[in-house]
């Protein structure tokens, strides 16, 4: 590849969660990514003034296009968040910025379409065989929401990236303890959706309906950090069971998105939860839960689950590669 000249506008890239904005800024397609800044998103009243303070006091260099993963769907051009209060026009945005490209699109749709470059030394595989090369592959992940998504072939060896919104299926309890925790969150909000518990807002939930329901304090636990670390620690019963309940719920619904996608090229879990918990999450109900599909068990058994462990945030290469071709 040759050398870009040090005048030629760049690449803006951005990942914009609900708690955090990634930003990195790359010189020409292919070219390794510079200047990563992560910013709170609570720090800044809308988007482009966090982009205009990156590209004011980062970025190394002009940029004329940019791609911007967003943890919301994007169905047209008004953008509105679904976990922070961040909306805002794309064409206008365009504008502003004064951009030649723009792409904005959903967070895990961009996760998904840097899943095929992900070295395998970045992921770490829990249960299953090989990966079917020529099969549909899925992804879902435990952040402030959760995020689903999957790549299609498109029988040209390439991929087709999915944009839909399956955190927000409903959740299908299997036990006393589960119900009692669907039972509390639909008093609470009306439906328990897999974002509901699969989630960190959702586990912190779910050790307060626990707690509620066997009559004792939080003892203090009042964020999903804490109720993490007193599971992990073994400090608290209801943290213990509700970090059980958060693997057990997302093994079910990634299991489900295997089925539905007919995922034998595997299943990727992304977000900012399960990396941590290491191999407590290897331990953890979820993949009882994923093969225990009744006549499907040996269907399922089979399929991989990789927990990505890049240091370096995916969705920022998916989002460059979905600008590939425009500029």
């Amino acid at each position: 590849m040759s050398a870009t000249p040090p005048h030629a506008p760049g690449r803006l890239l951005a990942d914009v969660g609900g708690t955090n904005a990634r930003f990195a800024w790359q010189a020409a397609p292919g070219a390794p990514f510079e200047a990563i800044t992560v910013l709170p998103v609570a720090g800044f009243p809308r988007l482009q003034d966090a982009l205009r303070h990156y590209l004011d006091t980062v970025a190394p260099g002009r940029v004329q296009s940019a791609a911007i993963a967003i943890a919301n769907p994007v169905l047209g051009d008004a953008v509105r968040m679904t976990n922070h209060h961040w909306a805002f026009s794309q064409r206008e945005l365009q504008a502003e910025l004064g951009l030649r490209h723009l792409r904005v699109l959903n967070d895990f749709t961009a996760l998904a379409l840097a899943l095929p470059q992900l070295p395998p030394g970045q992921r770490r595989q829990v249960g299953g065989d090989a990966a079917d090369p020529a099969a549909a592959i899925g992804l879902l992940g435990a952040g402030t929401g959760l995020g689903v998504s999957g790549l299609l072939p498109d029988g040209r060896g390439g991929w087709v990236p999915l944009q839909g919104e399956g955190g927000h299926v409903t959740l299908p309890a299997q036990d006393e303890r589960e119900r009692t925790v669907v039972d509390g969150l639909v008093r609470r909000y009306g439906h328990a959706s897999g974002e509901r518990v699969c989630s960190g807002d959702g586990l912190l939930d779910t050790f307060r309906v626990l707690c509620e329901a066997d009559g004792v304090a939080t003892h203090g636990i009042d964020t999903p950090a804490a109720v993490t670390e007193a599971a992990l620690a073994h400090a608290q019963p209801q943290a213990v069971a509700a970090l059980a309940v958060f693997c057990a719920f997302l093994g079910a619904v990634a299991g489900n998105l295997a089925l539905t996608l007919g995922a034998r090229g595997g299943v990727y879990i992304g977000g900012g939860i399960v990396p941590r918990l290491g191999e407590a999450f290897d331990a953890s109900p979820f993949r009882a839960r994923f093969d225990g599909k009744g006549r499907f068990l040996a269907y399922l058994r089979p399929i991989p689950v990789w927990v990505i462990t890049a240091s370096d945030p995916p969705a920022l290469l998916g989002a460059a590669c979905s600008l590939d071709g425009l500029d």
